[in-house]
């Protein structure tokens, strides 16, 4: 049996890994641990705990993170699965096989800098981002598509019936979905608007778990609290529940800004609205460029998929219009999945793990 690691750097990795972590269990040649690096917060840790314990995972922890790292160490993994570099070369021996399965395909920079020649396998989305990767000089690459959308494919119907009655949604209205990402965020200045689209939809929020964790972003999860608090048909999904795709099953629309939810929300070929209007901090309304270096600008530019405003009251109007004109750019979203995406077929892992025993 070969020791695989799934070094979880942050909670929202875990979708990424999980239909991964199915796939080599299901071959049975595989022990599987999990493992995150201990903060200051245990709050990440509490909830991926209990996770890996409703899938029967060992989850490995320590009192400290250098303990954590030297159990790591003498456990002599011979596959260390990551999201990011992180701990890699502390916590991998030469022999272990090191896959990188990047946590999110949107529009920061981070994908071409977040690079470690350590690194064995990567696992990529997309035949064009396997081309630039390529042009850039990398040789360890692997054409899987997106593992995180493989439960996309996967999940039943019965499942998606049991969260529209969790959440209590109203089945006479069709349903938002707002996916912000916590910086730059559109959360300040549309969360006012909700109040309004919530009288003829049903509004689920998914915020970033740096939303809920992180001290500077925490009033964001504040003022949502408050919406959802008011209006029972406004409804924030708490911290713990990390994972956004059964959300994307059950929404008529997606509202977010610059998040890898609009690439992961195409197989599901309905309205997204990219919200443009961002509110960014003095550093960087003071020095623009530091901030646009940040960006995929290219990227940004080919997004032809999603309605797009710049202004948040702008809202309104799109969200009635997308909703009356579901089919407007199916062409364009399915056309995307395809460029974005590779194949949305349920079989990412396969092709994943398929490589990795190859190697």
């Amino acid at each position: 049996m070969k020791k695989v690691l799934f070094e979880t750097h942050h909670l929202y990795y875990w979708p990424n890994f999980l239909p991964v972590a199915e796939e080599l269990l299901n071959r049975g040649k595989y022990d599987v641990d999990v493992s995150m690096p201990k903060r200051s917060s245990s709050a990440q840790e509490n909830i991926l705990t209990g996770v890996c314990s409703l899938l029967g995972l060992p989850y490995i922890t320590a009192d400290s993170e250098e303990e954590r790292i030297n159990k790591l160490i003498n456990k002599n993994y011979d596959i260390i699965i990551v999201g990011n570099v992180g701990q890699l070369n502390r916590i991998s021996s030469p022999e272990a096989l090191v896959v990188m399965i990047y946590h999110g395909i949107g529009l920061k920079q981070s994908y071409y800098t977040d690079i470690d020649e350590r690194i064995d396998i990567r696992s990529v989305e997309s035949e064009a981002r396997f081309k630039e990767l390529k042009n850039f000089g990398h040789e360890n690459l692997v054409l899987t598509g997106f593992t995180k959308l493989d439960r996309l494919i996967n999940m039943s119907t019965k499942e998606t019936a049991s969260i529209r009655s969790n959440l209590n949604i109203d089945p006479n209205k069709k349903t938002l979905l707002y996916a912000p990402s916590f910086y730059p965020s559109s959360i300040d200045k549309l969360h006012p608007f909700f109040l309004e689209l919530c009288k003829d939809f049903n509004v689920i929020i998914k915020l970033h778990g740096f939303s809920w964790e992180q001290k500077k972003y925490f009033y964001q999860n504040v003022q949502c609290s408050e919406l959802s608090r008011i209006n029972k048909n406004i409804h924030l999904l708490p911290n713990d529940d990390y994972d956004i795709i059964p959300y994307y099953l059950i929404a008529d629309i997606l509202i977010s800004d610059i998040s890898s939810t609009m690439f992961e929300y195409l197989p599901i070929d309905k309205p997204i609205i990219q919200a443009k209007c961002y509110n960014l901090k003095l550093k960087h309304k003071i020095f623009k460029r530091r901030f646009w270096k940040k960006m995929d600008l290219d990227r940004q530019d080919s997004v032809d998929f999603a309605y797009q405003i710049t202004e948040p009251d702008d809202i309104l109007g799109m969200v009635y219009y997308a909703i009356d004109n579901m089919d407007e750019m199916s062409d364009q979203r399915l056309e995307a999945a395809k460029y974005y995406l590779y194949k949305t077929d349920g079989n990412a892992s396969y092709r994943l793990v398929n490589a990795i025993e190859e190697y």
